[in-house]
């Protein structure tokens, strides 16, 4: 996922993309608890996604109190 697309996102949207993320690697994670994932790197590929969405979260919150 790259940062501009998640620019381009409200905030609702990056909220639900956040927890769609977090239910990925929980899924992920319990995949590979069983032997069963097949590509270990989509773990790290996910936390990194989880950081950005984070990130450009955080910054809308930092400028809604900017503007106020």
């Amino acid at each position: 996922m790259k940062t501009s697309e998640l620019r381009e996102m409200t905030s609702a949207e990056l909220e639900t993309k956040l927890q769609n993320l977090k239910e990925e690697l929980f899924n992920l994670r319990f995949q590979l608890a069983i032997n069963q994932l097949d590509n270990p790197m989509r773990i790290s590929a996910v936390k990194k996604d989880i950081a950005r969405v984070q990130t450009i979260i955080r910054e809308n919150e930092l400028s809604e109190n900017a503007e106020a």
